[in-house]
């Protein structure tokens, strides 16, 4: 029989502890913290944009849709025309780029826009009551 000091710290840590809960309310949220918050998903999101136009772009042209697209229009317009001047990858890479600054920009001024909306309202109403467990 070994009833050692290991012994009995092991069988007490089997013993599962009761789950805790929580009841939390939600009723501010920093302004700089939702701004920085907003900034870095939304440079996600506009990093993943222009990436994805360029790949977009090299796809359809590897295949020939642009240029079947380029005839066809050619073939419509007249000769002279060809939108293959207008759609070159260093258009299409400046227009992702823009697109994908605005983008930041404008879902980083949404977040601070939200943040301050939702400590406004939750003058009113209180806030989000939250349930937390220890499980």
């Amino acid at each position: 029989m070994s009833n050692t000091v290991a012994d009995k710290l092991a069988k007490k840590t089997r013993k599962k502890a009761p789950a805790k809960q929580v009841r939390l309310k939600l009723v501010y949220i920093d302004f700089w913290s939702a701004v920085k918050f907003s900034f870095l998903i939304s440079l996600c999101v506009g990093i993943v944009s222009v990436v994805s136009a360029i790949l977009i772009y090299t796809v359809l042209m590897q295949t020939g849709v642009f240029s079947q697209v380029d005839a066809l229009f050619m073939d419509i317009v007249g000769e002279d025309n060809s939108l293959m001047k207008f759609i070159g990858f260093s258009q299409v890479l400046g227009f992702s780029v823009v697109v994908g600054i605005l983008n930041t920009i404008v879902g980083t001024a949404l977040g601070a826009i939200g943040s301050l909306i939702y400590n406004l309202l939750v003058r009113v109403l209180g806030g989000f009551q939250l349930g937390f467990t220890s499980n």
